[in-house]
């Protein structure tokens, strides 16, 4: 049933009359300070029900706090007691600058509750409301001033407003991705990188040993939000202003921020994650966080310990890991007998396959290796092709066919005239997770000779490499990281291929020829 023209007529006029008595009131505030009181009117419509109230209240509230920022009418220092306005020796100045400070402390708290607000239209007005005061008391501090650490920046509003966008019953990534435009801004992007530490340390030492997957989400989300100038000489983009030695301010040195910026990380890595976020940080560590930090090395212990986890989160962490040792010079124990024992038949199927190949072709082109370390990976290659899909297989032969040419002494595998002459007992031990002790120089490449008669032509033909003596050129297997199945399919489909003369007609389609011999007798109905 439609509304009838009453229902609607009240709902524009009650909507004409809240902004028309928003609008008054403001005006009346700005303009003379007798009207001071109203003041409570305009927070009051802050509470409302009505998500359009809440909107255009705020916008009237940040007009009215900012206003009197500018122009000195909010009382800076220790606030006393809204009761101890009765008492004492005030002037009436400073009675109403008292009064409004107190208002507008009252207004901000309101303000960080509509944050949590189940409409983002609220969420987004209140933010946006919230970042104008901290631009407003960055130019006009409402605290006495710490010249040596944080200036005139208002860091105490900034951990407020960090502490409901890191909510831990909501997922706030949607307001988050909003507050990113603010962080361009060096100086925002500094104390609120200190703000979530500080948040972290204060929810996570709660809760110890336990998950908080929402909050973590948040956290995780805001972080990875966050980029460092790579140069300091870019750093010039800043909310607050600072007149007095600028230079010396924490805020505008990028070793300042590449130092917030690690503790910020190390602290949220330091607490117990669920396996899901593993993934994605380690995703994005060797591009984006890595790089950002003032010393890399800090993140080894968490490198080392999701390498041991296995499966694809130690995958992943070999892009961070390559990074510290190629870099950094790490020195890991053990770091081929790791990556021996992730070779396994899930490695084909997981999506990060063309990574981990691309970074263990990077790790075996040294041609320092041992022959008996190489021979290794060469044969539990070789032993995992016989039950890969094509497109693996089109990646392992190449890359086992490299790793022989790189070091020569492997070839000893291709050529065992006894293993030609005669079936014998395979003396590889495939069970045995240490590479010094699988037994794999003694044993031959039987596996691919067993792929030359694989029912995919490409891989037949890709196994018939052994059979010739292998060229210097290494084969290029970039190109064929990202094979999908769906890709192999349709290259076959679209080869070209001879036409060969015929003593028949053959069927251009299913039971039927070009002379419709076939769907004479029969038919598929």
């Amino acid at each position: 049933m439609a509304p009838s023209r009453d229902s609607n007529v009240k709902e524009e006029s009650s909507q004409v009359s809240y902004k028309k008595d928003i609008n008054t009131k403001t005006d009346r505030i700005i303009q003379n300070r007798k009207h001071a009181n109203d003041i409570f009117d305009v927070i009051e419509y802050l509470q409302s029900e009505k998500e359009k109230e809440i909107i255009f209240a705020t916008n009237a509230c940040s007009k009215i706090f900012c206003e009197l920022l500018d122009r000195g009418d909010l009382y800076v220092g220790e606030l006393p007691k809204e009761e101890d306005l009765m008492h004492g020796d005030l002037s009436a100045e400073e009675k109403y600058h008292i009064f409004m400070r107190h208002r507008y402390n009252s207004c901000v708290e309101l303000l960080l509750e509509n944050i949590g607000n189940e409409v983002f239209q609220v969420k987004e007005t209140s933010l946006c409301a919230l970042m104008k005061f901290v631009a407003a008391e960055g130019k006009h501090p409402l605290q006495n001033l710490d010249w040596c650490e944080h200036y005139n920046f208002p860091r105490e509003l900034i951990l407020a407003l960090v502490k409901h966008l890191l909510s831990e019953k909501e997922d706030m990534s949607l307001l988050i991705s909003r507050f990113q435009e603010f962080m361009e801004k060096d100086d925002v992007r500094y104390y609120v990188m200190s703000s979530v530490r500080d948040n972290i340390t204060r929810v996570m030492g709660r809760n110890k040993r336990d998950v908080m997957p929402v909050y973590q989400n948040n956290v995780f989300t805001l972080l990875s939000t966050i980029n460092i100038p790579s140069q300091a000489s870019e750093m010039t983009n800043f909310l607050v202003k600072q007149e007095k030695k600028h230079e010396d301010w924490k805020a505008a040195r990028l070793k300042e921020h590449k130092r917030a910026f690690e503790q910020m990380w190390l602290v949220f890595l330091k607490y117990k994650l669920p396996s899901s976020m593993y993934k994605k940080i380690l995703v994005i560590l060797h591009e984006s966080i890595l790089p950002q930090m003032g010393d890399p090395t800090m993140m080894i212990d968490f490198l080392s310990a999701a390498y041991e986890i296995g499966g694809a989160i130690s995958l992943l962490a070999l892009n961070g890991l390559f990074v510290l040792i190629h870099e950094h010079n790490l020195d890991y124990p053990d770091f081929y007998k790791k990556l021996y024992n992730l070779l396994d038949p899930s490695i084909f199927h997981v999506k990060y396959r063309a990574r981990f190949f691309h970074l263990a072709n990077i790790f075996l082109s040294s041609t320092h290796l041992p022959v008996y370390l190489v021979a290794a990976f060469v044969k539990r290659l070789a032993r995992l092709s016989l039950t890969a899909p094509p497109t693996a297989l089109l990646i392992l032969l190449p890359f086992i066919c490299n790793l022989i040419r790189r070091h020569p002494s492997c070839k000893v595998l291709i050529h065992k005239p006894s293993a030609a002459e005669e079936p014998c007992d395979d003396p590889y031990v495939m069970e045995e997770k240490d590479p010094t002790q699988c037994h794999a120089l003694e044993s031959s490449l039987w596996e691919i000779k067993t792929l030359q008669k694989h029912y995919h032509p490409d891989v037949a033909k890709a196994a018939m490499m052994i059979n010739e003596p292998l060229s210097e050129q290494e084969d290029d297997i970039s190109v064929l990281l990202e094979l999908s199945t769906f890709e192999l399919m349709e290259r076959e489909v679209k080869a070209e291929r001879k036409t060969i003369p015929l003593e028949f007609d053959s069927a251009t389609e299913l039971l039927k020829s070009s002379r419709e011999v076939l769907g004479v007798h029969f038919s598929l109905e």
